[in-house]
C-alpha cells in the first residue's frame, strides 16, 4: 500500500495514529496529513529532534545514555510513549543519522507499537546517501514497508 492506502486503511478500520519523529523531522505526519480524512486518524504529531525533548516526551534518560538516540531502543520508547501520550492505537517512533561528516553509519530506526496487540514492529535500514532530503523520502519508504509487513 502506498501511504494514501495506508490512511484509508487506518480510516476505514477505526485505527488511530500519532507520530514522534526525530531525524525526518514531521515529514510522516506532514505527508499523512496531506490525505484527505486524516485529521479522523492521525490524534497527534511530535518532532522531538533533541534529546532534551524525546526525555520530556516519555524516553528514558538511561535509555539514550546506554543506546544512544541512534537505536532501536529508543525509537521503541519513542513509539510507545507517543501512542500513551495521543491515547492512538498505533505509535511511530522515527530516530536516526541522516549525513554524517566524520563517516559514522547513517541509519535509521524505525517502530510502530500497536497498543491493542501490545506489540512493537522494528526496522533497521543503513543509507546510502549523502542528501538529507533523499534520505527523508527513503525513511518513508522504509514505514510504508514497515507497516505493509506487520499491520493488518
Amino acid at each position: 500500500m502506498n501511504l494514501e492506502e495506508i490512511v484509508k486503511y487506518l480510516i476505514t478500520n477505526k485505527i488511530t495514529i500519532a507520530t514522534m519523529e526525530s531525524c525526518t523531522g514531521g515529514l510522516l505526519a506532514s505527508l499523512i496529513t496531506d490525505i484527505p480524512d486524516a485529521s479522523t486518524i492521525l490524534k497527534f504529531s511530535a518532532v522531538t529532534y533533541s534529546s532534551e525533548y524525546k526525555i520530556k516526551m516519555g524516553v528514558n534518560k538511561a535509555t539514550i545514555d546506554k543506546y544512544t538516540v541512534y537505536s532501536e531502543e529508543v525509537a521503541k520508547e519513542m513509539a510507545y510513549n507517543i501512542a500513551k501520550f495521543a491515547n492512538s492505537m498505533l505509535g511511530v517512533g522515527i530516530t536516526g543519522r541522516l549525513t554524517s561528516n566524520l563517516n559514522e553509519e547513517k541509519s535509521v530506526d524505525i517502530c510502530i507499537y500497536n497498543k491493542q496487540e501490545d506489540k512493537y514492529y522494528h526496522v533497521y535500514k543503513k543509507l546510502k546517501g549523502d542528501n538529507r532530503k533523499e534520505n527523508k523520502l527513503e525513511v518513508i519508504e522504509e514505514f510504508k514497508k514497515l507497516f505493509n509487513s506487520t499491520i493488518k
